[in-house]
């Protein structure tokens, strides 16, 4: 298989780059692009120094309109923004999943405890793509599909593939994304269990900076 070439900057060469077994997922195709992997963060400067696809956007405060700004602003790849749906709720998770379509997000992230009430009047809402987070295996996957969920994000920690598989058994063909893991052999994986795309989660600002600052202490 030939390479691609690969063209860089004396100033670009030091990004974070994605696990590259995740190019062995078959990605999802989000109004024309296909998406392997997400960068599981909030952080611009990560998010502008990093090769992944795309964002996942989500983080563990009441979601703000200001914060979805800032990300579109400083992205330059597509955006799946965290709206809430757990303590934020109603016709707030609604109006901020308009607002996050508005600013040009690619998608929007609802949290696992959202009813499937809030997921229809987001759906009512929005055109575009929902994504719900699943945790268990014991989660209704027809009524959140029919209530108008357009991917699975499973994020279920160690049961993690166990709910890949579980899922895939009664939906082969369903977008599924995941959390990956550690390492490479759990993310293949969870590829081989049936996710079509990886969440990454990237090095803290702080460990990307150790290297750097011995360096310069030397």
């Amino acid at each position: 298989m030939k390479k691609a070439p690969i063209v860089s900057s004396s100033l670009r060469y030091n990004m974070i780059y994605v696990p590259s077994v995740i190019d062995n997922a078959t990605g999802i195709r989000v109004n024309g692009k296909t998406i392997k992997s997400l960068v599981f963060t909030t952080d611009v400067a990560i998010i502008r120094n990093i090769n992944a696809n795309a964002v996942m956007a989500v983080y563990p405060f009441t979601p703000q309109p200001i914060i979805t700004h800032a990300l579109m602003m400083a992205a330059e790849l597509p955006v799946f923004c965290g709206v809430g749906g757990g303590i934020t709720t109603g016709m707030r998770a609604v109006n901020l999943a308009l607002d996050a379509e508005f600013q040009g997000a690619s998608g929007v992230v609802l949290n696992a405890p959202t009813s499937n009430e809030v997921l229809i009047n987001v759906r009512k809402t929005i055109d575009i793509p929902i994504i719900i987070t699943v945790g268990s295996e014991n989660t209704d996957i027809d009524m959140r599909l029919d209530s108008g969920a357009d991917i699975i994000n499973i994020s279920g920690g160690p049961r993690t593939i166990d709910i890949i598989k579980s899922i895939r058994k009664k939906y082969p063909d369903i977008p599924i994304i995941a959390t990956g893991g550690p390492n490479d052999e759990t993310i293949e994986a969870t590829i081989d269990a049936g996710a079509n795309a990886i969440t990454y989660s990237p090095p803290t600002t702080a460990e990307l900076f150790t290297p750097l600052m011995t360096k310069y202490r030397k």
